[in-house]
């Protein structure tokens, strides 16, 4: 993989596949080769595109939804570990894994669409979702779209706007610096990467998403609100989306950054199992309230 790449992977933060130098060491060692499993992985044609997907498990639905230039394997240590208790229906988004992408301006909402048709398309009756990152952003649109039932949503690490006011300065900095390579890559006819796509994932978190805080009170599921204490994005903003939800828990992951579903598994699949398995509880602090 070239640098440019690497860094724009690294610099994004949404990337969940390759870290160069970087202080954080994530797991994406399996003994099922998950997001290249001839056994179980399919196509379906979604909204002018093929979309591969794959399942694990019996049980209740649970759909999982991956990062910014990820796949299914980046999902895959909470396939390891979701997969005994749930229906794990895990999928490449567009343009990403071995999925179509047949669109020259990507978007979350076709992203969102795109969920929103394979669930129909699978006949769910309801389900739960855990969102990593661009996943955790499509959970929180699919929930404010209303268009599947959704019991329960985990959203890790996402985010409402792509300013510093959500985003630290440091990563916009850097992908702004990575979108211009893009564009000058493009420009010269550089044919060593995908550089259209590339511009495509990066306008993904340079210009998107632009949702209205007040949009979130839409969303009629539980959901449990997740951010590292080290994370792209500033823990005021994931404290902002958990604020703006109607039922909803908030964690703050201590001494962990953006990628601890990969780097810390043992840590982010237990507070998410906590959330997805127990009755949803937001107690109130407010003593006066209290029964004497």
């Amino acid at each position: 993989m070239k640098k440019p790449i690497q860094l724009l992977m690294l610099v994004l933060a949404y990337s969940v596949c390759v870290i160069a130098n970087a202080q954080v060491q994530m797991n994406f060692k399996f003994d099922t080769p998950y997001g290249n499993n001839a056994a179980v992985g399919k196509f379906v044609a979604i909204n002018g595109a093929k979309i591969y997907y794959e399942e694990y498990g019996k049980g209740e639905p649970l759909l999982l939804i991956h990062g910014n230039s990820g796949s299914i394997k980046s999902m895959g240590n909470q396939i390891d570990y979701f997969k005994s208790k749930y229906r794990v229906i895990a999928v490449d988004s567009r343009g990403q894994g071995k999925s179509e992408l047949k669109t020259d301006s990507l978007t979350y909402v076709q992203i969102t669409k795109d969920m929103e048709a394979l669930v129909n398309h699978l006949k769910l009756d309801s389900i739960s979702i855990i969102g990593w990152s661009d996943g955790g952003i499509v959970g929180l649109q699919m929930g404010i779209s209303g268009k599947s039932k959704i019991k329960k949503i985990v959203t890790m690490g996402a985010n409402l706007r792509p300013d510093s006011t959500a985003v630290n300065s440091w990563a916009i900095k850097e992908v702004l610096n990575m979108r211009k390579v893009v564009f000058s890559k493009i420009k010269e006819k550089d044919t060593s990467e995908n550089w259209l796509l590339l511009k495509q994932l990066t306008g993904l978190v340079v210009d998107q998403p632009n949702i209205p805080a007040k949009d979130l009170s839409k969303i009629k599921a539980k959901v449990l609100v997740v951010g590292g204490d080290k994370d792209v994005i500033k823990n005021e903003h994931t404290v902002e989306i958990f604020e703006n939800l109607s039922k909803a828990q908030l964690c703050i992951l201590p001494g962990e950054t953006h990628f601890a579903p990969a780097s810390s598994p043992e840590v982010f699949n237990a507070v998410a199992n906590k959330f997805l398995s127990e009755p949803f509880k937001r107690p109130d602090s407010d003593f006066t309230k209290w029964e004497k």
